[in-house]
C-alpha cells in the first residue's frame, strides 16, 4: 500500500488550509493583501494528467518516443518513459492555460538518464532545467512569469540525444488558474465485468475482461488473495500447478481507491510434462551461424563448435509480400549446392542439436502486422521448414513487432510444425523492460510453445533493472537485474536466457569477459558469485546462455563456447 500521495492530494491539502485561513480572516474582519484589496485564490496544477494516470492524454510525444509504464512510479500507478532515438530527444509536451502577468512554479520527478524540464512561449524568459539522471526519483523545479497578453504556454519534457530512456512522473504546474482549471478529482471506478478465461497452461491463465471507464490500473485475486496487478484489461497469471482449479477476480483502480471485486470465474490448468522444444536439453546453449561474411571466421554448418545446443541460422530474408520469407543460402559461405547444406543440418541434427532459421536481423525486417500477413509468415516459415529440415524459427525483429499478429502467426505455424517445433526469440534490452511491450506480451501469449527468449544484453546503454535501479552494460548485475524483469514477468526460467556478443568485435557495445556471464549463471540458478543485486530467490531451471555469433566465437579461439558452454550443461 502506498503512504505517500499524489500532487493532486497535496493541492487539495493546500485548498483545504488556504479556504480555512480565508475563513478565520474575514470572520475576524481583517482584510487579506491582494489587487484591490480583494482575497487572491489557491494556486491550481494547471496542467492535466500530470500523473500519466490516463496514458499520454493531453501529452504529445515526439516520434513516437513516449509510453506510460507502471514501474517504475513516484505515485500513483503509471509514469513516463520516453526514450530518445537518432535524432529525436523524446520530448513530450502539452500545452496549459495560464493567466497572463503571472508567475507559476514547474516541477517534475525524474529517474533514469539524462531529463529536461521547461517552459516555452512564456511570453517573458522560457526557462529548463535539466538532471544527468540516475537509478532514484529526484525532483526538477523551476519557475517563469507569463507575458501582460500571454494565455497559452507550452510544458515539456525530454531527455538527450544517444542516450537511454528517462522517466517523469508527478508533474505540475502551480499558479492562478488561467480559465482552464486542472484535473477533477477522480471518483473510485466501477466493477469490472466480462471476465472470461483465455490462453490455459500447464502453469499459466491468461484472463480477459472489460476496460472500466476511469480506472488507471487493475488487481487480480487468485482465490482471494491478491497476485497480479496490470494497467490493460487483461493479465497472465502465472506460477500455478498442474491440473490445479483456480478461482480469480478482478478488481479496478486509480488515485481515488479500488472498486469492489468482480464476479468470479474458475480456470483449471492443463496437465504437466510438455516441453516446447522437447529435443533441447534443460539447460542449452544458443549461437547464431552467419549466412553472410562480415570479416568472422566463416564457417559451414559441420564447423559450429561442439557446445552449441541450438544453432540459429542468420537469417531469413523478406520478400515483397508482408510477412512471407525465403532463405537464400550466400555463396560467400562457400557451400557448392543447397543439398550440402541440408545434409550440414541433418548431421547437426544427429549429434542432438537443434538447426533453426533466424527471422530478421541482419537481412532487415518482416511486417507481421495483419491477419494476411500473419498468414504468410506461417506458411513460408513452415515451408522452409519441410525444405531445408529446420527444428524451428528465432524471432529476431528489431522493430514494429505487434503482439496481435505476431501471435497469431506463431500459432499458425505451431499448429503446422506439431509440439516439436523449437522456438526462440532475442529481444533487445528495451523490448524486455517492462510486460506491457509488444515484445513481452508476445513472449506471454506463446508461453506454452515458446523454447527460450535469449534477450540481447548489448547494444543498449544503462537499463532498468527489476528493482527499480539503473545498471550499466559489462557487469554481473547488469545480465541478473535484467534477466529478473523476465523471470518475474511471467516467463518460465526454462525459458530465459543470457545472450551476449562472443567477442569484442561481435557488437557495438555489452561485450562482457565469459567469467562475467559465468557468475550471473551462478547468482540465477544457484544464488552465489552475484554482484550487488541478488534476487530474491533461485531459478535452478533457468536455460542457458545465448552468444552472437559462432563465428566471431570461432575469431577470437572459441574463448566463449569453451568457457561458457560447460558452465551452462552443468547448472544444477
Amino acid at each position: 500500500m502506498r503512504c505517500d500521495r499524489t500532487p493532486r492530494d497535496r493541492t487539495s491539502r493546500v485548498r483545504r488550509w488556504l479556504g480555512a485561513t480565508l475563513a478565520l480572516v474575514l470572520s475576524s474582519g481583517l482584510a487579506l493583501a491582494g489587487s484591490a484589496g480583494t482575497a487572491q485564490a489557491a494556486d491550481v496544477n494547471v496542467a492535466k494528467n500530470a500523473g500519466f494516470e490516463s496514458g499520454l492524454s493531453s501529452w504529445a510525444c515526439s516520434g513516437g518516443s513516449g509510453s506510460t509504464v507502471t514501474s517504475p512510479v513516484h505515485g500513483g500507478t503509471s509514469a513516463l518513459k520516453a526514450t530518445p532515438s537518432g535524432q529525436d530527444n523524446a520530448k513530450c509536451a502539452q500545452t496549459v492555460t495560464v493567466k497572463p502577468g503571472s508567475t507559476y512554479t514547474l516541477s517534475a520527478w525524474v529517474q533514469g538518464e539524462y531529463a529536461y524540464l521547461g517552459a516555452s512561449g512564456t511570453g517573458t524568459t522560457d526557462v529548463s532545467t535539466w538532471t544527468p539522471g540516475g537509478g532514484t526519483w529526484q525532483q526538477l523545479r523551476t519557475t517563469f512569469t507569463t507575458g501582460a497578453n500571454t494565455k497559452a504556454v507550452t510544458v515539456y519534457t525530454h531527455g538527450w540525444y544517444g542516450q537511454g530512456a528517462y522517466y517523469a512522473d508527478d508533474l505540475t504546474v502551480m499558479g492562478p488558474d488561467g480559465g482552464g482549471g486542472g484535473d477533477p478529482e477522480p471518483g473510485i471506478p466501477g466493477t469490472p465485468t466480462g471476465l472470461t478465461v483465455g490462453t490455459v497452461t500447464s502453469s499459466s491463465v491468461t484472463l480477459n475482461w472489460g476496460a472500466v471507464p476511469g480506472a488507471t490500473g487493475y488487481n487480480v485475486y487468485r482465490n482471494g488473495t491478491r497476485v497480479h496487478s496490470s494497467t490493460s484489461p487483461s493479465a497472465t497469471v502465472t506460477g500455478l500447478s498442474a491440473s490445479t482449479a483456480y478461482q480469480f477476480q478482478v478488481t479496478a483502480t486509480n488515485a481515488a481507491g479500488e472498486s469492489p471485486k468482480s464476479a468470479t470465474v474458475t480456470a483449471t490448468t492443463s496437465g504437466g510434462g510438455g516441453d516446447p522444444g522437447p529435443g533441447v536439453p534443460k539447460h542449452a546453449v544458443t549461437g547464431y551461424w552467419q549466412n553472410f561474411n562480415n570479416g568472422a571466421t566463416v564457417q559451414k554448418l559441420r564447423d559450429v563448435q561442439a557446445q552449441y545446443d541450438i544453432i540459429a541460422v542468420s537469417f531469413a530474408d523478406s520478400t515483397t509480400t508482408p510477412g512471407r520469407i525465403t532463405f537464400n543460402l550466400d555463396p560467400a559461405v562457400g557451400y557448392g549446392s543447397a543439398a550440402e547444406f541440408k545434409s550440414d543440418i541433418q548431421a547437426k541434427q544427429a549429434a542432438g542439436k537443434s538447426v533453426i532459421l533466424s527471422v530478421g536481423g541482419e537481412k532487415g525486417n518482416v511486417a507481421i502486422n495483419s491477419d494476411a500477413s500473419a498468414t504468410a509468415f506461417a506458411d513460408s516459415a513452415a515451408a522452409l521448414m519441410n525444405e531445408y529440415g529446420f527444428d524451428g524459427i528465432d524471432i529476431d525483429l528489431e522493430h514494429g513487432v505487434s503482439s496481435t499478429y505476431l501471435t497469431k502467426a506463431l500459432r499458425q505455424l505451431s499448429a503446422k510444425a506439431g509440439p516439436d517445433l523449437v522456438l526462440t526469440m532475442a529481444p533487445q534490452t528495451l523490448d524486455m523492460q517492462s510486460t506491457s511491450t509488444e515484445y513481452f506480451k508476445t513472449a506471454l501469449a506463446v508461453k506454452d510453445i515458446l523454447t527460450v527468449v535469449n534477450m540481447q544484453y548489448y547494444n543498449s546503454g544503462a537499463m532498468l533493472g527489476c528493482d527499480g535501479k539503473v545498471y550499466s552494460q559489462g557487469s554481473v548485475d547488469f545480465l541478473t537485474a535484467l534477466a529478473c524483469i523476465q523471470l518475474e514477468g511471467g516467463l518460465d526460467p526454462s525459458q530465459v536466457g543470457l545472450g551476449v556478443p562472443a567477442s569484442t568485435r561481435g557488437a557495438g557495445s555489452g561485450y562482457v569477459d565469459p567469467q562475467i556471464v559465468k557468475n550471473a549463471l551462478d547468482c540465477l540458478a544457484r544464488g552465489t558469485n552475484c554482484g550487488s543485486f541478488k534476487p530474491a530467490r533461485t531459478y535452478p531451471a533457468l536455460r542457458g546462455a545465448m552468444t552472437w555469433s559462432t563465428n566471431w566465437d570461432a575469431t577470437a579461439g572459441n574463448a566463449w563456447s569453451n568457457a561458457v558452454g560447460p558452465h551452462v550443461h552443468n547448472l544444477p
